[in-house]
Parts: C-alpha cells; sequence; structure tokens
C-alpha cells in the first residue's frame, strides 16, 4: 500500500514539525490527520494555500503555545483525585482511563479534552501516578493522579502513606504457634511413689 503525502499544520509527536512534508500510512492520514486538522493533503494546489497562509499558520501556532505556556505556569503542580472501588489488595475494580482523568481535570479547573491526555496503560490499581496532559502540541504538563478507595484514604496517600497491600496486613488477624509445655515427669514419679 502506497503511503500518503501531507503537510503538517502544526508539531506532531513522533511525526514533524508544522509545515513539514512527510509521508504517512493511508488510515492514519485519513483518520486522524485530516479529520483532526493537523495536516492537509500534499497535492499541488494545498502547497501553495500553505506557502500563501504559512505566515499566519505561525503567528496563530505561536499565540496558541504562548497562551498554553501560561496556563502550563498557573496549572503547575495540579492533583486531582479519583474515588474508586478496589480489593484488599489494592487491586481496583475496573480501571482509570484518560476520560476518566480528563473529567477529574476539568472539574478542577484545567477544561481538557480525553485526547490531550498520555497515559501508556490504563491504571488499575491505587496509587499516586503523574500523567503527562499536552496543552498544546509543543507544550505539557504533568498531573499528579491519586486513586484511593475514600477521601481519607487520598489525603493519608498524599502525605505519602502506603495504601492497599500493608492496611491488608494490618486487619488481618496473626495467628501465633504456642507450643505446648511439656510437664515434667518428676512430678509423675512423685505421684506413683506415694
Amino acid at each position: 500500500m502506497a503511503a500518503t503525502e501531507v503537510i503538517l499544520l502544526q508539531r506532531v509527536e513522533h511525526l514533524g514539525q508544522m509545515g513539514d512534508l512527510v509521508k504517512v500510512k493511508p488510515g492514519y492520514a485519513r483518520n486522524f490527520l485530516l479529520p483532526q486538522g493537523k495536516a492537509i493533503r500534499a497535492n499541488a494546489a494545498n502547497r501553495e494555500r500553505f506557502e500563501r497562509e504559512r505566515i499566519q499558520l505561525e503567528a496563530q501556532n505561536v499565540k496558541r503555545r504562548e497562551e498554553a505556556e501560561r496556563l502550563s505556569e498557573r496549572m503547575e503542580g495540579l492533583s486531582v483525585v479519583l474515588i474508586r472501588q478496589a480489593g484488599d489488595g489494592g487491586n481496583l475494580y475496573g480501571s482509570v482511563s484518560t476520560r476518566d482523568i480528563a473529567q477529574a481535570t476539568t472539574e478542577a479547573g484545567l477544561t481538557i479534552t480525553r485526547n490531550q491526555v498520555f497515559l501508556p496503560h490504563p491504571i488499575k490499581s491505587l496509587g499516586l501516578y503523574d500523567v503527562r496532559v499536552a496543552l498544546h502540541p509543543e507544550v505539557s504538563i504533568s498531573v499528579r493522579v491519586n486513586v484511593a478507595r475514600t477521601v481519607e484514604e487520598a489525603e493519608r496517600q498524599a502525605r505519602g502513606e502506603v495504601i492497599g497491600a500493608e492496611e491488608e496486613e494490618e486487619e488481618t488477624p496473626v495467628l501465633e504457634l504456642v507450643e505446648e509445655e511439656t510437664v515434667s515427669e518428676a512430678p509423675a514419679e512423685e505421684e506413683a511413689s506415694a
């Protein structure tokens, strides 16, 4: 299958900068880059149009990046708490996804979409996680995600206490084996002689 040539209208991670002419798989262009407005097909008409509008596009990109940088400074150190049900070992009944993080972050005052959250794999256990949120293709921040069973547990986790497996150990009674004392044979001999 032949690659599709596109002109990037903004920086795309692992692909290129604005204005780069890149070859991508047809499905990636058709299903992601073109509908998201991140690129246009590289034909003669679009190349002319891009060159005419290049200065304007670069100016808009610089303005959006500066806004994202200001926002990142204000939102530095943002932390969100997600309350989830979990088993005794700290494993969640389900998982925390990009949609959950985006919703919690929006409620905390930073309006984002789930596409801006970069989560390598869903979160499936209690704990603290640093998640990257892209405010602009060139600007991202780290959001601390605190996954806990209760608000009190989230506060304890935030202070650095370990939650999950250690709690289970505290709640489980410890069974101790007590060795029975052996009765000395001397008293038995005394009873026999009497």
